[in-house]
């Protein structure tokens, strides 16, 4: 949506929703919200832990529900998690409520900066670059669909400054941005 006060971030996992959400928060003065670490805090446990007990479909339920509250606020900039455009409702909320850049990920990127990190359910698996290629085949629609800007792949080894620094050449050129 454009204009909009609120900025969601969207892409696939590894992409730098995160790290560069927190850039561009900082640039803008917008707090930042990371959904599945508002999850974390409100439930009080891991999104492993509640992937564990509730499953994949529990989970899902607390980010729409998250999501839902969370995209209700005024000059928000939120990183959604890489599945939650999974759900059609989501993908309404998200277009419907905030400006939606799609930071995208080639798959041996994410599997470079996704190596160390356990944190992942989705990913506790043998092979990872099968999964993330999946992940990919079946999110990829998703993301373009509810798209206002992509933001495609700079450099393998670009860091998360010069990543902030090209997304925000991009967002002054593209985002209307309204007052909150």
């Amino acid at each position: 949506m454009n204009p909009s006060c609120n900025l969601f971030l969207i892409g696939p996992t590894g992409a730098g929703k995160t790290s560069i959400g927190r850039q561009l928060a900082a640039r803008y003065g917008m707090p930042f919200i990371d959904l599945d670490q508002e999850i974390e805090r409100v439930t009080g446990v891991s999104v492993t832990t509640i992937f564990d007990i509730e499953g994949e479909a529990g989970f899902r339920r607390r980010e729409r529900a998250m999501l839902e509250e969370c995209s209700g606020r005024r000059g928000v900039l939120l990183a959604s998690g890489a599945g939650a455009v999974l759900d059609p409702a989501n993908r309404r909320t998200l277009a419907e409520r905030g400006y939606v850049v799609w930071l995208q990920a080639t798959v041996p990127v994410q599997l470079q900066r996704l190596a160390l990190d356990t944190s992942r359910p989705l990913l506790a698996d043998a092979d990872r670059h099968q999964k993330l290629e999946a992940m990919a085949a079946a999110r990829t629609s998703l993301y373009a669909e509810i798209t206002d800007l992509t933001v495609s792949p700079g450099p393998d080894n670009e860091g998360v400054a010069a990543a902030s620094e090209r997304c925000m050449a991009l967002l002054e050129q593209h985002w209307n941005r309204q007052a909150a």
